[in-house]
C-alpha cells in the first residue's frame, strides 16, 4: 500500500496590489537574507568537523527554509492575477472591506482578500475560506448562514466598502 495523498485543494489565483507589492518585498528580502546565511555557513563549515558543528547545521537548515519559500513565490507570483478595481460597488467582491453582525450583536470587520495575503492576526480573510465565499456576491442587509463542523452561525451584513 502507498503513501499517495491527494493533492491539496488549488488557491485562487487573485491578489490585491498591495499583497502583491509585498510578495515582491518578501522575495528581495529572502534573496539578501539567503546572502547572509550563505556567508555564515561558509565560516561555520571552515570551523572544522561539520557533524558536531552546531553552527554549520542551523544554518544549513536555515538556507533550506529560505529556499523552499523563494521557489514558492517564483512559482507563485507569475500566475497571480491583481485584481485593482471592481465594477459594481453595493456588491461584496474580491478587496471589499465588509462589516458582518452576528445574531448575538458582535459586529466583526473583514476584508476579502487571495490566499497569499490573509492574514489571522488583521482584517484579511481569504476569498476561499467560509466566511469569503459566503460573503461574495452579497448586498447591504443581506443574511448569510456559515456551517462549519457542528456549528452554525448567522451574520448580516452591515457595510460593505472598497
Amino acid at each position: 500500500m502507498g503513501r499517495w495523498r491527494p493533492p491539496p485543494p488549488k488557491f485562487s489565483p487573485y491578489i490585491t496590489p498591495e499583497g502583491f507589492q509585498r510578495l515582491g518585498i518578501e522575495l528581495d528580502n529572502l534573496w539578501n537574507r539567503r546572502t547572509e546565511v550563505s556567508r555564515a555557513l561558509s565560516a561555520a563549515a571552515a570551523e572544522g568537523d561539520r557533524s558536531e558543528n552546531a553552527e554549520y547545521i542551523y544554518r544549513k537548515k536555515e538556507l533550506r527554509e529560505i529556499d523552499v519559500r523563494i521557489r514558492y513565490l517564483q512559482t507563485r507570483i507569475p500566475g497571480l492575477n491583481v485584481v485593482s478595481e471592481t465594477g459594481d460597488k453595493s456588491r461584496i467582491f474580491f478587496g471589499a472591506i465588509v462589516t458582518v453582525k452576528s445574531e448575538d450583536g458582535e459586529q466583526s470587520v473583514y476584508r476579502i482578500v487571495g490566499a497569499d495575503e490573509f492574514d489571522y492576526k488583521d482584517i484579511y480573510i481569504s476569498i476561499d475560506s467560509p466566511m469569503g465565499k459566503a460573503l461574495l456576491g452579497k448586498s447591504l442587509d443581506d443574511k448569510i448562514v456559515i456551517r462549519t463542523g457542528e456549528y452554525t452561525r448567522r451574520f448580516f451584513i452591515t457595510a460593505i466598502e472598497y
